[in-house]
C-alpha cells in the first residue's frame, strides 16, 4: 500500500471538521459551545451538517467531543458501548436518571467504559478547551441516541425538536416537522425504570483505568484494557490495548480486520511495506486488514497509544464477563 493510500486512512488532529449542530442540546445555554467529530463511521450525529472522515466500516464508531471550560454534554444513553478516553483537559463525567447517581474526574490518558443502560453526561470542568477520545459499539452505532426526558424538553425550549425519524429541526431558522413526522418520543415511566442508578462504588472499578496503572501495567507487553480477559472485563464487539514505548516490540502485526491507532502521548512511526507515517497525539489512523505494520515510537520521552479492534463478540449491552 502506497504512503497516499495509507494517509486517506489517517486523520490529522487538526484536519478535524467539527459540527456544532450534532445534537439536540446545541442550543441549550451550557451545552451550546460543544464540537461533535466523527472520525470512523457513521457516528451518532443527529444533524445533517456532520462531517464523516473515514466512513468505512470497522465494527466499531470512532468520535470525538471538543469542549470549551464548562461546557457539559447532556443526558442520554447508547444501546451498545460508549468508551471514552482524555486526550486533552479534565473531565466530569456523571450518570443517573438526574445525572446525580455517581460521578468520576478523568485527566489526560484516563479511560473510561461507562455500562449501557444508564443515562450519563459530560463536562469540560478544566482551564481550557478539552477533547476526549470515543469508541462506539457497532457499525451503526447501536442506532442512536436516548435522550433524558429533560433534554429533550428543555431542547424545545430553545427552538430544536427532535424528529422520530432522528433528524433535529431548528424552529429558529423556520424549520417544522414535515407533515405526517411526529416528535420523538419521550421516554415514559417503563422504559425510564430499566435505567439503572449505579453508584461510583459500582463504576469506578469494573469501568475506569488510570492511565498511570496502564503505563506501569503495560511496560513489558501492551496490556488489554477492554475485553473477555482485559483490565475492565467487557465483551462490547472490540477490543482496546495500551501500549507504551516498552511493550511495542519490533515485531510486525498483522490483524483480520481493520485496526485503529489513537496516540495519547508522544509521536509514533509506522511502517510497512511499501512506506511509513509518523502519528502525533490526536491524530487517529486505521489499518487495513490483513497488512503487515510495526510501532515505534519516533521521538525520546513518553509515549504511548491506544488500539482499537473489532471482535466477534455482538455490539450489544456490555456486561462485566
Amino acid at each position: 500500500m502506497t504512503p497516499q493510500e495509507m494517509e486517506a486512512r489517517i486523520v490529522r488532529y487538526g484536519d478535524l471538521r467539527p459540527c456544532k449542530t450534532a445534537f439536540i442540546d446545541a442550543h441549550t445555554p451550557g451545552s451550546n459551545q460543544k464540537e461533535n467529530f466523527t472520525i470512523i463511521g457513521g457516528g451518532v450525529s443527529e444533524s445533517a451538517d456532520q462531517h464523516v472522515h473515514i466512513s468505512l466500516k470497522h465494527g466499531f464508531n470512532i468520535g470525538a467531543a471538543g469542549q470549551p471550560p464548562k461546557c457539559r454534554n447532556s443526558l442520554h444513553d447508547h444501546n451498545t458501548a460508549e468508551v471514552f478516553f482524555v486526550l486533552s483537559g479534565r473531565w466530569r463525567f456523571f450518570w443517573g436518571r438526574w445525572g446525580t447517581a455517581g460521578e468520576v474526574v478523568l485527566e489526560e490518558g484516563d479511560i473510561i467504559n461507562i455500562p449501557t443502560g444508564i443515562f450519563r453526561g459530560f463536562e469540560n470542568i478544566g482551564t481550557d478547551y478539552g477533547m476526549i477520545m470515543a469508541i462506539l459499539g457497532g457499525d451503526d452505532a447501536g442506532g442512536g441516541v436516548k435522550w433524558a426526558p429533560q433534554v429533550i424538553e428543555e431542547a424545545k425550549s430553545h427552538g430544536l425538536i427532535l424528529a422520530e425519524t432522528g433528524k433535529l429541526y431548528d424552529t429558529k431558522k423556520g424549520e417544522a416537522l414535515p407533515e405526517g413526522v411526529k416528535p420523538m418520543p419521550v421516554l415514559g415511566p417503563e422504559e425510564l425504570a430499566k435505567r439503572a442508578e449505579l453508584t461510583t462504588a459500582d463504576v469506578l472499578p469494573n469501568h475506569v483505568a488510570r492511565y498511570w496503572d496502564l503505563v506501569a501495567l503495560s511496560d513489558r507487553t501492551p496490556a488489554k484494557v477492554i475485553g473477555a480477559d482485559g483490565i475492565l472485563r467487557d465483551r462490547p464487539g472490540f477490543e482496546v490495548h495500551f501500549i507504551t514505548r516498552g511493550s511495542a516490540g519490533s515485531d510486525a502485526r498483522r490483524h483480520d480486520r481493520p485496526a485503529v491507532l489513537m496516540p495519547v502521548k508522544g509521536h509514533w512511526r509506522v511502517d510497512w511495506d511499501g512506506g511509513s507515517a509518523t502519528l502525533a497525539k490526536g491524530d487517529t489512523m486505521s489499518v487495513p486488514q490483513g497488512l503487515a505494520y510495526r510501532l515505534t515510537p519516533s521521538m525520546s520521552g513518553d509515549a504511548a497509544l491506544y488500539h482499537v479492534l473489532g471482535t466477534d463478540d455482538p455490539a450489544g449491552p456490555t456486561r462485566k464477563s
